[in-house]
């Protein structure tokens, strides 16, 4: 980007509105939380006569804590003030960047961002494997979506930005958010199956964003295919067709076989023209996180959709109440970008923490502003996690929903990332059993750690870790502390085992156990072998032929059988902890040094 660009946009962060606290008469007007030493200097007190108040309430803080609005509300009727508390705005959140108003002058033609969605094993991702001639479906656990993934492609010299979002209801957040920065809706329905409850959610999101459908009627290659079916039932959902007076497109397809791809394509490209799309690229980007998950060896990386300006790798970003400078932004394709325009997708590394799917990211000129919006919203965010209840293991359910008691069960959600975090939370929220209440006090991307379990200690919660182990120091300290980790891949197992245990059904017959852990501290490649991992056996035994999974970070990569096992040279049946072995897994190769092999068996448990 040219310095006259950079100028422009300079211009627009050194024009933003302050929005802190202020006095009108002894009226205080203020958002969001205000420290003691603040709320002191604006209402004309000492600090100290509002750390004696608070302390007679059972509050201690210092000069330097952060008040919650409804003490700041509270300690000003206390101290005879009024105030006036504002809702913050996204214009206050991000410091009005994302609301200037550009010049007309400056907004260029950008590619439409288009969102495949529809219901479960419609044949969404597969669309996306057709038009990218990819592979993703291969590569996905149980076969179902469970990541929010964003894809570009060139067509007939045009740019088509998708972002397909999962199909089961368990991820309606995620395909809300999917809704909220697209242009276009592709609305996958099975030709063989119709209209389902995810059909039929995902045209109330792209109705509730105002955005145009087209239906990609799949699976046209099927004996059973009734496309005259699917158009009448997404008529009764007021879905009408061209040929009915409607201005929706129906274009039937078949994913698997790849016919009728170009004639939907081209319809997006139609769709698109018609919308006339422009962004600004002459200024700071803003967007949205669309994914976001902990790297080994990158630190915490944001996949992020640019919704206006121009990203580079030389500018600071708040994602969230993260921050940080970007130090290496890719594409799709992991090939290093120095910069990027709108309705682009792009991952960075650079970010101080890992933010959440769904927060909106901005890009600054400098640290110092960066740094001041992402300080803000961690205060916003402390206070509003404060005041967790104490709550109760799903191990004692049973017995207390039995005697009538009100249970209250604080959760602690660990998933590979964010956005599967997300979904576990939403799911879990629905649930509404009598006598039992959910409190989730923790919903976040990255592998289970110590401070996860001291958590659930001090709160006497219960951790949920999807699509991730703890290592054997986590594993050791939450059995110190009796603390409850239920582990799961598949959300459907994990939501049904939940609902179970609150309605003081859970009576669990086999249980999982670890046998044992080994890390791989080296690797060699033989081409009639495969990949050979040199294993050092951290805890327990690992056999031969055992169930064994393989983690990296935390995070299941893998999960199968032990191929081969030596010792030195020589085959063997087993390895135990302190020992030295070389391992094989069926059927997988890519294994790294520092992955962990651990090997588990379901057991019987025995009652009373």
């Amino acid at each position: 980007m040219s310095n006259e660009k950079r100028r422009i946009s300079n211009v627009a962060h050194h024009t933003k509105k302050a929005s802190g606290p202020y006095m009108e008469g002894r009226k205080l007007i203020y958002q969001g939380p205000i420290k003691v030493s603040d709320l002191a200097r604006l209402l004309k007190l000492s600090e100290a006569q509002i750390i004696k108040n608070l302390f007679m309430k059972g509050q201690m803080v210092t000069i330097n804590n952060v008040l919650s609005p409804e003490t700041v509300a509270e300690l000003c009727l206390d101290f005879n003030f009024d105030y006036d508390f504002v809702e913050e705005s996204d214009d206050d959140c991000d410091f009005g960047l994302a609301h200037i108003v550009d010049n007309p002058k400056d907004l260029k033609p950008r590619p439409p961002v288009v969102t495949i969605m529809g219901h479960v094993d419609h044949g969404k991702t597969t669309l996306i494997d057709a038009i990218r001639s990819s592979s993703i479906v291969s590569g996905e656990a149980g076969s179902i979506t469970q990541a929010i993934g964003a894809y570009q492609k060139e067509i007939n010299g045009k740019k088509i930005t998708f972002i397909d979002t999962p199909g089961h209801e368990a991820f309606t957040a995620m395909r809300s958010r999917g809704t909220k920065v697209t242009d276009i809706v592709i609305l996958v329905v099975a030709a063989d199956d119709g209209v389902m409850p995810q059909t039929i959610e995902a045209i109330d999101h792209a109705r509730a964003a105002e955005v145009p459908i087209i239906v990609a009627v799949n699976k046209m290659d099927k004996p059973s295919a009734d496309l005259q079916k699917v158009k009448n039932e997404l008529l009764a959902q007021n879905v009408i067709a061209e040929e009915y007076g409607g201005d929706v497109i129906f274009q039937p397809i078949s994913a698997k076989k790849g016919t009728g791809i170009e004639q939907l394509l081209d319809a997006i490209l139609v769709t698109a023209e018609m919308l006339e799309l422009h962004a600004n690229p002459r200024r700071y980007a803003y967007g949205t996180v669309l994914e976001a998950r902990l790297e080994r060896g990158e630190g915490p990386k944001a996949t992020l959709l640019i919704q206006n300006g121009t990203l580079t790798n030389r500018d600071f970003v708040v994602a969230g109440a993260a921050y940080g400078k970007v130090r290496r932004m890719t594409n799709e394709h992991n090939k290093a970008l120095k910069s990027a325009g709108p309705a682009t997708p792009v991952a960075i590394i650079g970010l101080d923490e890992v933010p959440e799917a769904g927060d909106n990211f901005i890009a600054f000129e400098t640290e110092k502003e960066a740094k001041e919006l992402a300080t803000k919203r961690k205060q916003i965010r402390i206070e509003e996690s404060r005041g967790s209840s104490e709550g109760l293991k799903l191990s004692d359910l049973h017995k207390q929903i039995a005697e009538g008691e009100t249970v209250v069960v604080n959760v602690i959600i660990k998933a590979d990332n964010s956005g599967s975090a997300e979904a576990v939370r939403g799911s879990l929220e629905k649930i509404n059993i009598d006598g039992v209440r959910l409190n989730i006090i923790r919903a976040s991307a990255g592998q289970i750690t110590e401070s996860d379990v001291l958590l659930a200690s001090a709160s006497n919660a219960v951790i949920f870790g999807f699509n991730i182990r703890p290592n054997n120091q986590v594993r050791d300290l939450a059995d110190r502390l009796k603390i409850e980790i239920h582990l799961h891949r598949v959300i459907y197992a994990l939501l049904e085992q939940t609902e179970k245990a609150l309605r003081g059904l859970l009576k669990p017959e086999f249980e999982e156990k670890v046998t044992g852990q080994a890390e791989v501290r080296a690797i060699w490649h033989a081409s009639k072998v495969g990949t050979i991992a040199g294993c050092y056996m951290l805890s327990g035994i690992i056999r031969r032929d055992q169930t064994v999974r393989l983690l990296r970070d935390g995070v299941i990569i893998y999960e199968g059988e032990v191929a081969t096992m030596k010792h030195v040279k020589n085959d063997v049946k087993e390895s135990r902890a302190g020992y030295e072995c070389g391992m094989t897994l069926l059927n997988y190769n890519d294994i790294k040094e520092g992955d962990i092999i651990e090997g588990f068996a379901m057991v019987e448990v025995k009652n009373g």
